[in-house]
């Protein structure tokens, strides 16, 4: 497909639209995508539809704990709902097209939502410190109204700096393709396409990934390095144990999310490859919200309990 072009004297041109090329590469399993991504999709709509399900009508889980898990599962199906449909339609149609203002919505949406997790993360790493180095003011610190505000700041903390990358990348000309080597419209693929000097705009985004990354990453390293630590101290091993087991399901999903958004954003230029990006990205778009219901239903009690006592009365 080609962009028009509106610019010949200095090389550069106006795109109307883009196209995702996706899993184009693979032609022979367009169908067989297609059935593992709706399948993928059903199990984030239903396990996370469950999570807030029991969250909400189980009296045990009214706690601020189970409040921020209930709007974790809220975002992953906005989250996977940004990019999910699309890759469907794709695979489904082969019309890979897309145009600039869908692909500028689909970005700035994604990036809005995956700022939000990473603040709700850290918000959640420092609900369990507070929980377990400070069990003794956790209901005076942790009330209803700080719950609400920390909710709603990591809701909306980010967005104004993502429509503000948003805007300016897609500012940029773009003179090399309208060919998007990605299954989404996302920051590096986009830039490849850029023509011009954008060491401006590499350094903003490192800036910013650095901010909505990195740094709620330290925090949530620096909370449960402190409750690691009051933990190894409790004196029995049951104690111990079940401390332990409400914070190691946190940490896992920590690890899954932040690991591959670190990689994706802050590795060096020269270490982008189209099939890394594609690979590291189905971690943090599909693989992560899909498995959050499982690691959290499964690794606590509280969760299992109140999921068994939901299907019991369904049943009967």
């Amino acid at each position: 497909m080609k962009c028009e072009e509106v610019k010949a004297d200095d090389n550069t041109s106006t795109i109307k639209q883009f196209v995702l090329l996706g899993f184009s590469d693979l032609p022979n399993l367009q169908r067989l995508l297609f059935g593992v991504f709706s399948t993928i999709y059903v199990i984030i709509l239903i396990g996370n539809s469950l999570v807030i399900t029991i969250t909400r009508l189980d009296k045990a889980l009214q706690k601020p704990m189970y409040f921020f898990l209930a709007h974790l599962s809220s975002l992953e199906i906005c989250y996977v709902s940004v990019t999910l449909p699309r890759i469907l339609v794709n695979l489904w149609t082969q019309d890979r097209s897309i145009s600039m203002l869908g692909c500028a919505s689909q970005m700035c949406f994604f990036l809005a939502l995956g700022a939000t997790e990473c603040f709700l993360l850290a918000v959640m790493a420092y609900d369990r410190y507070v929980a377990i180095c400070n069990p003794l003011h956790y209901p005076l610190v942790m009330n209803q109204k700080m719950c609400i505000q920390l909710a709603v700041g990591s809701w909306i903390g980010g967005v104004p700096v993502q429509i503000g990358q948003t805007c300016q990348i897609f500012s940029l000309h773009f003179c090399n393709s309208n060919q998007i080597n990605h299954f989404f419209c996302d920051i590096p693929p986009i830039l490849q396409l850029a023509c011009g000097d954008l060491f401006v705009h590499e350094i903003s985004v490192y800036v910013v990934a650095m901010l909505f990354v990195a740094l709620p990453f330290v925090l949530i390293l620096v909370s449960y390095s402190k409750i690691i630590s009051t933990i190894l101290k409790l004196p029995t091993a049951r104690g111990r144990a079940k401390a332990f087991s409400t914070c190691s399901s946190h940490l896992l999903v920590v690890f899954l999310f932040f690991g591959s958004a670190t990689i994706t954003y802050l590795r060096p230029k020269s270490n982008h490859s189209a099939g890394t990006d594609r690979l590291l990205s189905l971690f943090y778009t599909t693989v992560t919200p899909m498995f959050n219901p499982l690691i959290y239903s499964l690794r606590n009690k509280d969760v299992t309990a109140a999921l068994r006592k939901l299907l019991l009365k369904k049943m009967v």
